[in-house]
């Protein structure tokens, strides 16, 4: 029941991409309609639903039978687009801070269980005052001059 009702709030907002809840025969149309209905299958077999399509990058589609480097690089960059999440840079400092608000909801979301299964991105913002940055302290002592 919180399952729905979350879905169905997040479903309304418009930050939160709608393929989150995608089944796999969304995502399967997806795929072919983006022009490669030769893979229609590999999401198939593979039970790719828009939970599981979060976490298909280039590094995880040839283990699903994707192994065309052309067609990876494309496949990649629309699933980050469809997700409204920016291109990783590889050459940026650890001093940023890191992914946008809907990067890092997606990326718990992206988890199962009754933790964030209730959980839509309002209510993550809400509990999530700053979830952009948290500078780990456990080096703090280290820093501070001794008294």
């Amino acid at each position: 029941m919180a399952t729905m009702k979350s879905a169905i709030e997040d479903l309304k907002d418009d930050r939160v991409p709608q393929c989150l809840y995608w089944n796999v025969q969304q995502v399967a149309d997806w795929i072919e309609d983006l022009g490669f209905p030769f893979y229609r299958a590999c999401i198939t077999e593979n039970l790719i639903n828009g939970q599981k399509l979060i976490h298909l990058s280039a590094a995880h589609l040839p283990n699903i039978g994707i192994t065309d480097f052309e067609h990876i690089k494309i496949v990649a960059k629309s699933v980050r687009d469809l997700l409204k999440l920016e291109e990783p840079n590889w050459n940026r400092s650890i001093s940023l801070p890191p992914r946008t608000d809907i990067g890092m909801y997606l990326e718990k979301k992206a988890g199962t269980g009754k933790e964030w299964d209730g959980v839509t991105f309002a209510k993550y913002l809400l509990d999530n005052k700053e979830p952009k940055w948290c500078p780990p302290l456990s080096n703090h002592c280290l820093i501070l001059p001794h008294c």
